[in-house]
């Protein structure tokens, strides 16, 4: 951590890279967690667009917590540290595979969402936009979001499903968001992997950005990753992470 907040405060840009273990500590599961996403039976069809075309209530069946239960939770240790690293003037962005928003909820001001965002609905048959809160609204008021059963499926006045700008399997990441990443990535002197695996690409290959040419890449992930050999250092502990932050920075 020494190592860390010394290469930080020399650095002229520093970001950050976050996965979902930043937002496990707040009480989010893991979408391969034990209590996560992928033990659901449907998991394979619920972020799939060609299935959502078919039958949205999949999706607003399998995430009618995940997604519309965020509300219930507050940033974590992680988020307020880097908010903390931004105000402290140290912090140039934070690249996010995260959805959950917490980031935004945690006052960060520059935060590049490469897996899109619930933020915005469109229609898939006309494209009429309508808010997180205008979607929440619907849900709730035609039955809750943790109704039994069939869920509700918002829909337009065409008759089109309203599906999240998240981006699911068989679309492409969202075009600007992922270009800023890259570009923050590519002229980072020091990079910090937070909470990620590094196994989902290609945002998992952002480091490689970082590193070629010539910054440093600090991770603090659980588990191991397949760059942990190429980090200036590697840690274990996201929430020994936020405090060292907090103490230097705060």
């Amino acid at each position: 951590m020494d190592k860390l907040i010394e290469a930080i405060k020399k650095s002229t840009c520093t970001a950050a890279l976050t996965g979902a273990g930043v937002s496990t500590l707040c009480g989010i599961p893991d979408f391969r967690g034990p209590q996560g996403l992928y033990r659901n039976p449907d998991a394979e069809r619920i972020f799939d667009i060609d299935w959502f075309d078919r039958d949205p209530a999949i999706y607003y069946r399998g995430c009618r917590e995940l997604v519309y239960g965020l509300g219930d939770f507050a940033p974590g240790p992680v988020h307020r540290a880097l908010k903390t690293l931004e105000d402290a003037g140290h912090l140039d962005g934070i690249i996010t595979q995260n959805i959950d928003m917490l980031h935004q909820k945690a006052g960060s001001s520059r935060v590049y969402e490469v897996h899109g965002s619930p933020v915005l609905h469109h229609c898939r048959r006309c494209g009429a936009e309508k808010t997180f809160a205008e979607i929440l609204r619907l849900i709730a008021a035609n039955g809750g979001a943790a109704a039994l059963g069939d869920p509700y499926v918002p829909r337009c006045a065409c008759g089109g499903a309203f599906k999240p700008d998240i981006t699911f399997f068989g679309e492409a990441l969202p075009e600007a968001a992922f270009r800023q990443a890259q570009e923050l990535a590519a002229r980072a002197d020091v990079l910090l992997v937070l909470g990620t695996s590094l196994t989902v690409f290609p945002a998992a290959a952002l480091p490689q950005l970082t590193l070629r040419r010539g910054g440093q890449v600090f991770i603090v992930n659980a588990q191991e990753t397949a760059l942990d050999g190429r980090a200036a250092g590697c840690a274990r502990d996201l929430a020994a992470f936020a405090a060292a932050i907090e103490q230097a920075f705060a």
